[in-house]
């Protein structure tokens, strides 16, 4: 049995402590809104906080998480109000959407480390986040405009 904590809810896993976090929330815990792509922490798809850090959950170890906070993106909002979900929504930035709870919990991160990041900042953050329909574009406005939703 793993204890993790989960979107601020306490959860007992029957699991292995090697399994990959990511199986232990879809599977197990029943969050599918993290998304597997490549295996290999190479998309971002599969992106989750880790104590408030964006890591890939497709490589990281139950074992390497027992006792901090994980939040997905479930956890991310309750309602769906966190500027940068809020941003997403009116500036339309997905496409086919598989990428994106990756892409949002890596923007999220970003504007809580860095509230006003520059076009440096956003690419060196999202750099490891690939979209197959190419919203970069977008994703870049999204992220701006939550720095300013974030201030009002």
């Amino acid at each position: 049995m793993i204890t993790l904590e989960i979107n601020g809810a306490r959860h007992e896993l029957d699991a292995e402590p090697d399994m990959p976090l990511l199986w232990a929330l879809r599977d197990l815990a029943g969050l599918t809104g993290t998304k597997f792509g490549c295996g290999k922490a190479l998309c971002g798809a599969c992106t989750v906080h880790v104590d408030d850090a964006p890591i890939r959950a497709c490589i990281t170890p139950l074992a390497a998480v027992s006792g901090r906070r994980i939040t997905t993106i479930e956890g991310l909002s309750a309602d769906g109000d966190h500027p940068v979900q809020r941003a997403w929504v009116e500036l339309d930035v997905v496409q086919c959407g598989y990428c994106q709870s990756g892409q949002i919990m890596s923007a999220a991160a970003l504007l809580a480390s860095v509230p006003k990041p520059t076009d440096a900042d956003i690419d060196a953050a999202m750099g490891g986040n690939l979209c197959r329909c190419g919203t970069y574009q977008r994703i870049r406005a999204a992220i701006k405009l939550a720095a300013e939703l974030a201030t009002t």
